[in-house]
């Protein structure tokens, strides 16, 4: 290696290493030492539309501007993540078969946050389970809020318009809902009235004020727990156990775990998955 590519690689790697400490700032999200290649590739159009040309000059720009949009399109660019409809489904069939029927004996508003809702297709999956069982189960009336939250202001944008195309919804919409639920829009789908309003979008950091989005009686945070070191696990966790009502429940990704991170939750075996309940 010569002097000069040497130079160049420190160069980088410093540029790296402040890059993951402005994100973890932000949002707290922890990159690691070896994803330079997920940077470059979330970032490069960001880069090349402002003009910028590595990632040394990105950083200097969003230290001189920390509250400018460039800011907020970064952290935006690498906290959208990918998602599906009824993603893993067992949280949605413990929802349909096991929450609803419990708290469709209280007499009062069922209350459910979505965490990290991305574009949308959790919040308006669960709408729609919740659609189908008051259909079914004429005698569920009990209303249902749903607070959808995410850091993205773009992905929150798209999501409140509840337009997708059709290769989004083949991945996990059925051909059934989506003539029950979505209406033609041009070449794309948009979602009906009757599943948006029992949605509301927030934006919303999850190392912010948790007082502010009320009490639930069931949170989805999935997949977004594992973006976070140790310490910052166990500070999401107590304020997540914080805002749920008496033995509320949480609802971690597929491959995520509670273990070593809390111990204010039992676990709940399911078939084909874990769910968490609010211990007493």
């Amino acid at each position: 290696m010569s002097g000069e590519d040497s130079t160049n690689s420190v160069t980088d790697q410093h540029a790296y290493d402040e890059f993951c400490q402005l994100l973890s700032t932000a949002c707290g999200i922890i990159l690691g030492g070896n994803k330079q290649y997920l940077v470059n590739s979330r970032l490069n159009k960001l880069m090349h539309d402002n003009g910028i040309g590595s990632l040394a000059e990105l950083v200097k720009r969003l230290q001189q501007y920390p509250e400018s949009k460039l800011y907020v399109s970064v952290v935006d660019a690498m906290t959208t993540n990918e998602t599906s409809w009824f993603r893993d489904y067992y949280p949605y069939d413990f929802l349909a078969k096991t929450l609803l029927p419990e708290m469709s004996t209280a007499n009062k508003e069922l209350r459910i946050w979505s965490a990290a809702a991305s574009s949308g297709q959790e919040p308006y999956s669960i709408s729609i389970i919740i659609d189908e069982y008051q259909k079914n189960k004429k005698g569920f009336i009990n209303p249902a809020k749903i607070i959808a939250t995410d850091i993205s202001q773009t992905v929150l944008s798209d999501a409140r318009e509840g337009v997708f195309d059709q290769m989004t919804l083949d991945r996990g919409m059925s051909q059934t809902r989506i003539n029950r639920y979505f209406e033609p829009h041009g070449k794309m789908w948009k979602m009906k009235n009757e599943i948006k309003q029992r949605i509301t979008f927030r934006e919303f950091n999850l190392l912010g004020n948790y007082a502010t989005l009320g009490k639930f009686d069931v949170i989805f945070c999935r997949n977004v727990l594992i973006y976070f070191s140790t310490e910052i696990k166990k500070d999401i966790l107590s304020r997540i156990a914080g805002v749920l009502n008496p033995r509320g429940y949480l609802i971690l990704g597929g491959s995520e775990s509670m273990a070593n991170y809390s111990e204010r939750f039992d676990v709940v075996r399911l078939k084909n998955g874990l769910v968490y309940q609010l211990k007493e």
